[in-house]
């Protein structure tokens, strides 16, 4: 009775929380800065996407903020779990069939889809972030399905380190070449909803997803080998 009295409580918060924001309407709530982003975002970054603009370089140093954080939360993970040793390796059961041969199947598209997710965030819903955790969900489904599946560790890591160390060199390049921090403007933007437009994004993107996908993935390795 305590448990459904405590998810109702929850439920009432939340919808408290909520049904403000409905009623809101966002053309009437606009900020200048909001509004000069909308303005001159597509014409000034050259993406197609303007939530991208405004992420990846109006508000890049946020950005390196988040991937600083899931840094270090990846890093307290292998912390925490480094002394655990897996003892039952050899109890687990094997996977079933069926999920080896979907596995076998699934996981290239799995991994395709997350690599256009961030190549083409510039264009459409998606980005780095994204795109690096659809390419771990791949991974976990590789681990549920070969229960022997073994990481190399120190790979993930030196893929990490230099995918996040390209990143940085790419925002002080636009402290040089351009306006700013992550500005994108140091490559030519290309024309306008094209595949190679929008300056240094996809780079931008391309790096973050290697980034977010190797550290999600070293966060499932150290956690399947602390079982």
């Amino acid at each position: 009775m305590v448990k459904r009295i405590i998810i109702l409580l929850v439920i009432v918060f939340f919808a408290i929380i909520i049904f403000p924001l409905l009623k809101v309407d966002p053309t009437d709530s606009l900020s200048s800065l909001a509004t000069k982003y909308i303005r001159d975002g597509a014409d000034e970054l050259g993406s197609a996407n303007l939530v991208t603009s405004i992420v990846v370089t109006y508000r890049g140093l946020d950005t390196l903020g988040e991937v600083a954080v899931l840094f270090i939360a990846t890093a307290g993970v292998g912390f925490l779990l480094r002394k655990k040793k897996n003892s039952s390796a050899n109890k687990r059961r094997k996977s079933s069939e069926i999920l080896s041969s979907g596995t076998s199947f699934l996981v290239p598209i799995i991994f395709l889809f997350g690599v256009y997710i961030f190549t083409h965030g510039h264009l459409t819903p998606g980005g780095g972030f994204q795109g690096g955790v659809v390419i771990a969900s791949g991974v976990l489904l590789l681990m549920l399905s070969d229960v022997s599946l073994k990481f190399n560790h120190f790979l993930l890591s030196a893929i990490e380190s230099f995918s996040g160390f390209f990143y940085i060199i790419i925002g002080i390049l636009g402290l040089f070449l351009a306006g700013g921090f992550l500005d994108n403007r140091i490559f030519s933007l290309g024309t306008f909803g094209n595949i190679f437009s929008a300056g240094a994004i996809p780079i931008i993107y391309s790096l973050l997803g290697i980034k977010v996908g190797s550290e999600l993935v070293g966060i499932l390795g150290n956690l399947r080998d602390s079982e």
